[in-house]
Formats: structure tokens, sequence, C-alpha cells
């Protein structure tokens, strides 16, 4: 074999080398995840020219590792409560390091066995989460491009209901498309901005007294006034609250109104894992489209997630590719006809790996320990009365809380950037219901109550720290 380039030829020749040597720098970073600061301040980094003679794979992994690896958020790590951030099983890693390896595209199915592996992984999933098997799915990046490609096969449906093709034809004014919810995700609005749906078209609907659950009543009302085909979505976990649309009821809406429903489950559709919660994705199954997150709960690596719907042949008018080098999609339902990318990482062998390695079971007692910390959380934030507050009752994983008195979002924040500085924590801001408050998100497979002792310690710290409270 011979290379034009020495470097390349030389780095080829050291590979094994190589790998190891990244090995110690993953090594050295998972023996010390749990006392490393879980958040940074960043400054400002200037920026290197490019190299025009390459320095080779070792001396660019000894650039990193000595220079930027420390500026790297500890987010893998079990403090790490900001978003909804999951961890990686070691399983999920050691399968996303053959992703890697093996560098497979995985949307044909014509020279490689990674498609099928998919379809088996999602056959997994759905009987993990209680989806019905009948459901077709595909891996994509994240929630986001998941809930873009569910309300990409509604608006499909919205233009057949009106008998136009949206995806020969275009949207059209002679077919209105409304969304309809409560209270969406904000991964929603910019699906429907990137389906030329359009922000605006988005339609509130009131929540039930003291939740963030739809109304049903009012959906009913809505769908009434509207008086043709729309898209509702509906949540199976807000992100506040962890609050649950009653998907049983809105189903039943369907045999009266004609919409299309999707559920958008990103974490909380890992409710369907305990017997403690489970009963909460009751109805999941009258969903046209369903949006769960795998870097999240699953706690794989970034980026992975699942989008699943009853309704493949309208996928494939969305997203078949034509060209004569694929072949006809009919005959060969392969990814790239399904899925917005005609390239693909082999997002699945992660969720492979980890879910044959720690079975329903361990999902289980990873779930109900998360959402056991966070009640512990709650608890030791209500006995620190004089200086946080609730914000909402705890359903699963999620604390959403705030600080004692009358607080502007300046405040949340200058006080979030002195827990991120003292480096024992990390949490994110939020706003609920018209008030500033912080979130803390619990969906790492390491966090133990003893994280929780220390992120309490923490927070009340600080909080006499900056606040001078006693």
């Amino acid at each position: 074999m011979s290379y034009l380039n020495t470097t390349l030829h030389h780095d080829f020749q050291q590979l094994d080398t190589i790998l190891q040597k990244s090995l110690r720098l993953a090594n050295e970073y998972f023996s010390n995840q749990t006392e490393m600061a879980p958040g940074r301040y960043i400054p400002d980094v200037m920026l290197n020219d490019m190299p025009r003679i390459g320095i080779g794979a070792s001396a660019v992994l000894d650039l990193f590792a000595n220079y930027y690896a420390e500026q790297m958020a500890n987010s893998a790590g079990p403090r790490y409560f900001g978003f909804v951030t999951g961890g990686s099983t070691p399983a999920s890693i050691a399968g996303d390091w053959l992703v890697s390896a093996y560098d497979q595209n995985a949307c044909g199915s014509n020279d490689s066995i990674a498609p099928q592996m998919e379809r088996q992984t999602l056959h997994f999933l759905k009987q993990l989460l209680g989806i019905d098997e009948e459901y077709f799915g595909s891996f994509v990046t994240g929630a986001t491009m998941s809930n873009f490609v569910g309300l990409a096969i509604g608006r499909q449906w919205v233009g057949e209901q009106f008998g136009i093709d949206f995806s020969q034809d275009g949207i059209s004014d002679k077919a209105p498309i409304k969304v309809v919810s409560a209270t969406p995700h904000s991964s929603i609005f910019k699906a429907m901005s990137m389906l030329g749906i359009g922000r605006k078209s988005m339609i509130h609907v009131p929540t039930m007294d003291g939740r963030e659950a739809i109304d049903v009543n009012a959906l009913e009302d809505v769908l009434k006034e509207i008086n043709h085909p729309v898209i509702v979505v509906a949540n199976a976990g807000t992100v506040n609250t962890v609050d649950f649309d009653n998907m049983i009821a809105i189903g039943k809406l369907k045999k009266k109104y004609n919409f299309w429903l999707h559920v958008d489950g990103a974490f909380g559709a890992f409710a369907a894992c305990s017997d403690k919660y489970d009963h909460l994705m009751n109805g999941v199954n009258h969903a046209d489209s369903i949006t769960v997150d795998a870097h999240k709960w699953l706690n794989v690596p970034y980026d992975a997630a699942m989008q699943f719907t009853r309704h493949q042949a309208l996928q494939l008018k969305v997203f078949q590719n034509s060209a004569a080098y694929l072949g006809d999609p009919l005959a060969s339902p392969d990814y790239f006809h399904y899925t917005p990318e005609n390239s693909r990482r082999f997002r699945a062998l992660p969720a492979w790996f980890t879910l044959l390695a720690y079975g329903w079971e361990g999902y289980r007692e990873m779930i109900e320990r998360n959402c056991d910390a966070a009640k512990l959380l709650a608890d030791a934030l209500e006995a620190s009365s004089n200086r946080f507050q609730l914000l909402a009752p705890v359903r699963m994983n999620v604390v959403c809380f705030t600080l004692t008195g009358v607080i502007t979002m300046d405040e949340i924040k200058t006080f979030l950037a002195a827990i991120r500085d003292d480096g024992r924590v990390f949490f994110t801001p939020t706003m609920y219901k018209g008030k500033p408050g912080i979130r803390a998100a619990i969906s790492n497979w390491k966090t133990q109550p003893e994280d929780i002792a220390i992120a309490v310690t923490a927070l009340n710290q600080v909080h006499q720290a900056i606040l001078h409270t006693t």
C-alpha cells in the first residue's frame, strides 16, 4: 500500500500506538469523572492557522490533552443536571468506538448488515417502550430531527386530506397547515420553521390548572373551531416538569376529529421501562408519529434519537431519494428513502450494545434511581425553604425550582454562574409559568444519592456566599 502523504502513512503504521494513547486519555477522563467540575466558563480561544504540513496524530493528541481536554464540560458525569443530558453506558461507549472503526454508511443494505441491525435495535426499543410493533422507525441525530421527521410526515398527511401531494407540488394555501399543542418544546417550532409551516402556525391550547398537560376539553373546542385536518402535538414528558398529556383521551378525540397525532416523548417515553411510571405512557399507540431521544435517558453517546410512525408509505413519499443507482425505493426499503440524510453514521450500534448488555431490568433500575434522586433533591430544597422553593411537583426526574423571594432571570443566571464556577454541580435556567427558575434534570446512569448530597451542599453554600443567607 502506498501513500502520497508520508505523515498519513506513518500514522497508519502506528495506528495501534495512537489508539492506545487515545484509550489512556479516555480512561484518565473516566477515572476522574466524579471529581471533575461538571461545567466550566470558557474564555475566547485564539484560533491557530491550519498547518501546511501536518504534525501527525500523536502530536495532535498531545495538543488536545495539554490545552483542550481540561476545558471540556463533564457533561457525562453524575452531577451534570443541565438540559436533559444522559451519560454513556460502558457498553454504548464500546459500541460507539466500533462505529468509528467500521465506518459504515448505514443507509443501504446491499453491502452491510448495519441497516438490519438498526431494525433489530428499533424492535428492541419498541418492546422496551411499549410501542406497537407495526410502527416503522429509524435513527436520526436527536429529538429535534425526530420531531422534524414526524411533522414532515404529518405535513404530507395534511396535504393529502386536501387532495394535494406536498412532496411533489409544494405547500399550498389550499391546504392550510396548523399545529396544535399546549406546551410544545422549542424544537417543534424549529421544525415548523424548517418545514415551511411557519412558527406562527402554532395554535396554543390551555393547560390544566397548575399543570403543563393539555386541557383535553379545550383541545376539543379548538378542533371544533378549526374544523379541518391539523397536526396535534402531545407531550410525553414536558421539559420543565415531565408532565404528560392524556394520550388516551386525545386518542378518543381522533374518532371524532380528523387530525395527525405526534407524540414528543424525547425522554419521558422511558417511563414505560418502570412499573411505577408506565401508566403515564398509556395511549401512546394512538400516535401517528413518535419522537424518542437516545442520548438522553437511553444513555448512549451523542448524537442519537429515534422516530417512529404508523405511516411508512407517507414517510417514503416525503424522503425518497430518486436516483437510478439507488434502485427502486419500493423494492428496497433502505434508509436513504426514509430519512433526511443520504449518508448516516451507524447510530444504532451503541444502542444495540447497551440494550443487549443491560436489558429491560437495567433500564428499569436506572430510570427509577434517577427519579428517586430527583425526589431526594426536592425534599432537601423544601427543607431549605428560606433559600429555595419548588415551582412544581416532582413527577419523575426533573426538579423545577427557584430562589426564595422576588427573583429576576439575571439573579438566576448570576447564581448559576457561581454554582458552575464552584465546580460541584451544574444546572440550567428556565422559565416556568412566567417565573424565572432552575432545572435539575437527572438522567445519568452514574448518579447516586451521594451526588444529590454534594449538590445540595453546593446549593446552600453558594446561596449563603452570594446572597448572605444563614
